[in-house]
């Protein structure tokens, strides 16, 4: 299953603290915001996807707890893109002095600023297209690095700023290269 799409554009085009509201008054749906304005439902998580998900963020937050080096964000997480989408990468991170740089109320709803590093990981229900397209959406944006995992194909996708993309199939880790120093073991994905 893909996400829903919705457009509400003919009848009403929702400002960003009506985007915000609406996201608060129904927590028990996850909302995204593509660029034309149009809401997206999305699924939730399988078993599975979920596991690997937490697994993945805590091998990141350990990582961002030791090093200081920035701040980092969970699939709960929206941005908004500089392009006017509103998105929730599954892991995120943000540079200390890009992320001190918001004012506190930016912090606190959806930072509008495009984080240097995201992680999508697929899962069953999710369109291998949409989900490239939101990639390079991110790329777009300013995102300097990107992993699309792939459990079913053990295939990643890495995206980077000005740079084709890269494939490799069943990499045992993957390099933060020089956007964050950090390798990520890919074993707790592959099993």
């Amino acid at each position: 299953m893909t996400a829903i799409a919705i457009n509400l554009n003919p009848i009403i085009q929702l400002t960003d603290n009506q985007f915000y509201q609406l996201c608060r008054e129904n927590p028990e749906v996850k909302f995204e915001r593509n660029a034309a304005g149009e809401l997206l439902i999305m699924s939730p998580t399988g078993g599975e996807t979920g596991n690997c998900n937490i697994e993945i963020a805590a091998d990141f937050v350990f990582w961002n707890r030791q090093t200081q080096l920035g701040v980092c964000f969970d699939s709960s997480t929206c941005f908004k893109l500089p392009n006017g989408a509103n998105r929730s990468p599954d892991v995120a991170w943000i540079k200390k002095d890009r992320w001190n740089a918001l004012t506190p109320e930016q912090q606190e709803k959806f930072p509008p600023i495009a984080p240097d590093f995201v992680l999508e990981l697929m899962s069953p229900s999710e369109s291998l297209r949409e989900t490239q397209a939101k990639m390079q959406e991110y790329i777009n944006n300013g995102v300097k690095l990107g992993w699309l995992i792939n459990p079913k194909t053990h295939q990643v996708e890495i995206y980077r700023l000005g740079k084709p993309i890269e494939i490799l199939e069943s990499p045992q880790e993957l390099s933060g290269e020089d956007v964050l120093p950090f390798i990520l073991n890919l074993q707790i994905i592959w099993g």
